[in-house]
Order: C-alpha cells, then sequence, then structure tokens
C-alpha cells in the first residue's frame, strides 16, 4: 500500500527513469482505478437503499402488524435503477474528493427525488396513500444517515484493500506536493492514491513515503501512455504564471481528471464561485456565518433540536445525575467560565467528572509532573488525569458530560455545532486568529471534535474553525452532528 513501503525497501538507489517507473506502476498499482470506486460506492448505496425501505417497511409492521406484509420490501428492487440513475447525475460517483457537508446535501436530494417519484407513481396508479406510503415516507427519513454511514463504512474498507483509491499523479515534490501527498497517504477514504510524484527540482529527492519522484514535470503524455493514469493533482504554487500555463498545456492535459491546488492556503472555502473582471478570475468568498438570516436558520434549528430532543433525554439526564451524587462528594453540574462570541466570558454547564477540589490538585500535579505540565501547556487537557473520577471517566468517553451545555444553548450562549470555547489561558494559543474565530458562538460540536477530539493541536483546532466558518451550511452542520455520534461512540480522542 502507498506509504507502507520504506525508502530502504525501493529496489531502486539511482533516479528513476520511466522505464523503470512503468514496470514499478505495473507491479504494484494495478488495478486501482476510478470505475472500481465507483462500483463499490454503488454497491454501497444498492444496500443503503434497501436497509432504508426495510427500516420504513419494518417500522410500519411493528405499529401495526397487519397493515403490511413486512417482506414485501423486496419487491422493490426494480427501482434500484432509479436511485442509482438520479444519483449519478448528481455527480455522487465516484463522490471522491465531495465535501462532506456537499455530500450529504446530494444525497437528501437524490433521495427525496427518488422517494418522492416512487410514492407519486404508486398514487397515480392507485389513487390513494396507504401504509406503502408511510413506510416509504419513514424510509426518506432515515435514508441520508443510512448512505452516510453505508458510505463511510465502504469507504473504510475500500482504502484497506490495495484495489482502492484512484491512482494519481502529483505535479510537485517540493512542501505544496509533499504535504497534499501525506494528506491522501493518511487519509485513504479521500479516495485517491498517489503513485508517482513529477518535479524537474533534483532536490526533491528520489521517493518520498515510498512514492517514487521522477524529475520529468514534462512526462505526463509518456506516463499517461505507459500506465493509463487518469487522475492528476497540480501543486506547484512556486511555479510563475507562465511557467504553469505552459506545465497545463503540455503535460498535465494528457490526464483526463485534473486538480489544481492554489496557493493561498488561508481560503478554505468550498462556496467559492467565480467572478470576470474583463478577462482576469477572480474567486468570490463569503463569510457565511455573518449573514443575519443564515445565524436566524442556525439558531431556529438549535432550538428545535434541543426542544425536542431534550424532553425525549431528561429522564436519562437526571440518571446520570443522580449516579454523580452517589459515586462522589459534591453537585451533579459544573459550570465553567469560558469566552463566547466577541470574546464574551459565560459560564458553560457539564456533568461533574472531577474530584470537588479539581482546581487545587491541577496546581499541585502541574508543579510536582514536567509531563503533565507539557500536556496542559500544549492542548489543555492530560491524559490519565488523576483529578477524574471513576464515573467520570465513563462520562467523559462518552462525552456524556458535555449534555447540560444543551442549556447553554437553549440561553443563546452556545450553538450545537461551532468553535470549541475556550478559557482565558488558551485566547494566546490562537494569536491573531482568535478575534475572526470567536466572533462566532461555540458549539458543544465541531469540526475539530470530530476529527481527532483531544488529539488535535491548537494549529488543527484553527484550521478546522477557520473552515468551519469559511464553508458554513445547514448541511455541514447537520454532517458534524451525524459524525459526532459515530465519534462518541468510537470514544475516538476522548479524555
Amino acid at each position: 500500500m502507498v506509504g507502507e513501503t520504506s525508502p530502504s525497501a525501493l529496489w531502486y538507489d539511482a533516479p528513476m527513469n520511466l522505464d523503470e517507473y512503468e514496470v514499478w506502476y505495473k507491479s504494484t498499482y494495478r488495478g486501482a482505478s476510478s470505475a472500481f470506486t465507483v462500483m463499490v460506492m454503488i454497491f454501497s448505496d444498492l444496500l443503503a437503499m434497501m436497509l432504508s425501505i426495510g427500516i420504513g417497511f419494518f417500522l410500519v409492521n411493528l405499529y401495526d402488524y397487519s397493515a403490511i406484509n413486512f417482506r414485501s420490501f423486496v419487491g422493490y428492487w426494480p427501482y434500484i435503477p432509479v436511485f442509482i440513475l438520479i444519483f449519478q447525475m448528481l455527480s455522487l460517483y465516484p463522490g471522491t474528493s465531495l465535501a462532506p457537508a456537499e455530500e450529504l446535501r446530494l444525497l437528501f436530494i437524490g433521495s427525496f427525488i427518488a422517494h418522492g417519484g416512487i410514492i407519486f407513481s404508486r398514487y397515480i396508479e392507485d389513487g390513494e396513500l396507504d401504509y406503502i406510503t408511510v413506510a416509504l415516507a419513514v424510509s426518506y427519513i432515515a435514508s441520508t444517515g443510512v448512505f452516510l454511514s453505508s458510505r463511510a463504512f465502504f469507504r473504510f474498507l475500500w482504502s484497506k484493500s490495495r484495489l482502492g483509491g484512484i491512482a494519481t499523479a502529483i505535479y510537485g515534490g517540493g512542501e505544496m506536493g509533499r504535504m497534499i501527498v501525506d494528506k491522501l497517504v493518511d487519509h485513504k477514504t479521500l479516495g485517491y492514491r498517489p503513485v508517482v510524484i513529477l518535479d524537474d527540482d533534483v532536490g526533491t529527492g528520489d521517493e518520498y513515503r515510498g512514492i517514487p519522484i521522477v524529475h520529468d514535470a514534462y512526462s505526463g503524455q509518456e506516463i499517461v501512455r505507459r500506465t493509463g493514469l487518469k487522475m492528476a493533482v497540480v501543486a506547484m504554487g512556486h511555479l510563475k504564471r507562465k511557467d504553469l500555463v505552459r506545465l497545463v498545456n503540455n503535460s498535465v492535459s494528457a490526464f483526463r481528471h485534473s486538480i489544481l491546488i492554489p496557493d493561498f492556503f488561508g481560503i478554505t472555502a468550498i462556496w467559492v464561485s467565480a467572478r470576470d473582471f474583463n478577462g482576469i478570475l477572480g474567486l468570490a468568498t463569503t463569510q457565511r456565518l455573518k449573514k443575519p438570516a443564515n445565524l436566524f436558520i442556525k439558531r431556529t434549528i438549535d432550538l428545535s433540536i434541543v426542544v425536542v430532543g431534550g424532553l425525549v433525554i431528561l429522564p436519562f439526564l437526571l440518571l446520570i445525575a443522580l449516579c454523580i451524587r452517589l459515586t462522589s462528594k459534591g453537585p451533579a453540574i459544573y459550570g465553567h467560565k469560558r469566552i463566547g462570541v466577541n470574546g464574551k466570558r459565560f459560564v458553560t454547564y457539564k456533568f461533574r467528572t472531577m474530584v470537588s477540589d479539581a482546581d487545587a490538585r491541577l496546581r499541585e500535579l502541574l508543579a510536582r509532573d514536567p509531563q503533565a505540565r507539557k500536556e496542559w501547556e500544549e492542548s489543555a487537557k492530560i491524559k490519565n488525569d488523576p483529578r477524574i473520577t471513576g464515573f467520570g471517566k465513563f462520562l467523559r468517553k462518552t462525552s456524556l458530560d458535555e449534555f447540560p451545555q444543551l442549556i447553554n444553548v437553549l440561553k443563546g450562549e452556545m450553538s450545537l455545532v461551532g468553535p470549541r470555547p475556550i478559557v482565558d489561558a488558551e485566547i494566546d494559543k490562537y494569536g491573531e486568529d482568535f478575534a475572526r474565530i470567536f466572533s462566532v458562538k461555540p458549539g458543544i460540536s465541531g469540526l475539530w471534535q470530530v476529527s481527532g477530539r483531544s488529539e488535535t493541536n491548537y494549529a488543527d483546532r484553527v484550521s478546522f474553525d477557520t473552515y468551519y466558518m469559511q464553508n458554513w451550511s445547514v448541511w455541514l452542520d447537520l454532517w458534524v452532528l451525524h459524525k459526532t455520534i459515530s465519534v462518541v461512540v468510537a470514544g475516538k480522542g476522548a479524555y
């Protein structure tokens, strides 16, 4: 697999020519293609579709076992091509590099069209709305989450396969190119598998992370002819405009598909639109959480979920509070001052997971334990924190300690999704990014929580929060909430 071959294991010890590369590629990557990726995603969607319909029929049958024949849901297999055709029209295949929020939006729309078409066709045929109609409506409600979960599961499986991922050429062996390689190698579920790096600069070496570097950036046509590669990523931001145009015209154009990585990492918005300034290309972005209409929509969603969901889980929360009181001294809910929108201080609520004199014990621990002090300075967290109670460890591992923050959401101090609320001591960690990031409400969950949680550093958190602010949408919030469930269940990065 890419990234698993050590430099010492490579059979060449000099700059690789195209003849050697052709032999190396065909012996290592034969079979990695977009066609396989498409087949995996189609199979995933087929299973998800039948599971969604099965859920709908099962729940209706559970309500009234005589209403419909539960086993008859398999009779809806003729509608499978309809789902696949609609998803194809929405560019959900192969779906690689598709932003998660955009994938959720397209699945929501595609499923609505497909389910709506089935319901409408049955109504035209039978002239009535029956229990099967209800079952299909339930299927639609469940389908988006089922499709997302199924796709995530199969992406994970195919990323472990030698056939998984689209074989990709990377233009650029410098800092930007290596950063792209790192992302694709470390996050195989992105769907692209680097198989060659093209760079004229011999100073970039002969390989990077087991991937050969061919020192001929203009060999694109020859590589395509020899290997059949169809995808290229251009990450050579250091090139002058005329050199980049020449490279694209004479080498990159040989690939069927190509992606150009711009050299401005401060802008991470996927909601970018082109502007024409009389022949000059401009990229327009919007701080989406600065729009009053978007803030109103976000607030409405927060209140709707908290009010309805809070009433459902209230007995469970009372049980947790009782367990805390029975297992350790002190109140069940702990209030702590945090920094919110525009730097305003407010009290966040959590279930108490520490001993009552936790602050004093922290000062003592940091004074005598250099390793603990280092961890605290880096992330304001300490693994194996001795202040945490036995039941508190369970609450933190499952993130159940966060539930009282629903009170903060009701009060308008927090949102369900947003940047992590921080303490005063953490302000300096954010540097000049602090004012921008905390111009919006902090959230109970967020991109950093579903992307490593306590294992991420402050630079990563700033990056995640910046991306969130520049790309906010209802779909991104819903995706984060969906992802939060799987992260909490796995207990990844929580301590």
